[in-house]
């Protein structure tokens, strides 16, 4: 991804949100997870300033190297609005996280979050166009991705997707009890992924029931 201009392609939003991409298998997931130990009384927030905002949106492949830079430029040029940019994207990213939460949970999300993501889509789906692609056309977007806030709208876009064409039910969360919050999106075959990584909470639960059932087999 890494050298590409986002705003020359078709929206980055489709490839990202493909199977086996990113972890949380998609990108407004992925997103809303940036802030650890999320369901928790204390979460650990991950993005502290638009920069790194700006090296998220670059690690996930949001950005390219070139643009991250030139985006990084203009903070440094108008870091005012850099930080107004970093508030609202925060904003987002949790009422991004509390709508896929509620659905995780077989609630329905707050009104108010679903204001706030549509107030957002009328910037994030500015000047659309169809192009022809190898296998047939597809979608991409005129308006200014390349600007400080441009990095939000494949984020949003992808929000949009998943709730009205998404199978919202592989939309899943980490069964930690400890709070650990991780949103994913369920491609396994039967729809029986319940941890963040097995390696981490999932692990964690597997030792504590082996713990429990030799402390139940053991003789008093």
């Amino acid at each position: 991804m890494n050298g590409t201009n986002p705003s020359l392609m078709l929206d980055i939003t489709t490839h990202l949100d493909a199977p086996d991409v990113l972890d949380a298998g998609k990108l407004c997931l992925e997103f809303a997870n940036t802030s650890d130990w999320h369901a928790s009384e204390q979460p650990v927030e991950t993005i502290g300033s638009y920069q790194d905002l700006v090296a998220w949106a670059t690690r996930v492949g949001v950005r390219s190297d070139e643009s991250a830079a030139e985006l990084l430029t203009q903070a440094q040029a108008r870091p005012e609005m850099a930080a107004q940019i970093y508030s609202w994207a925060i904003e987002l990213r949790e009422a991004i996280y509390r709508i896929f939460s509620a659905i995780a949970e077989d609630q329905k999300p707050a009104a108010a979050d679903l204001t706030l993501l549509n107030e957002a889509l009328l910037c994030a789906y500015s000047l659309p166009e169809v192009v022809a692609t190898e296998g047939g056309f597809g979608w991409r977007w005129r308006g200014d991705e390349n600007g400080l806030d441009g990095m939000l709208w494949p984020i949003l876009r992808s929000a949009a997707t998943l709730l009205t064409a998404g199978e919202l039910n592989r939309v899943g969360q980490c069964a930690d009890d400890r709070g650990c919050g991780y949103l994913f999106y369920d491609t396994s075959r039967n729809r029986s992924r319940r941890w963040c990584d097995m390696n981490s909470c999932g692990n964690r639960a597997k030792s504590q029931r082996h713990y429990a059932r030799h402390r139940h087999d053991t003789p008093a």
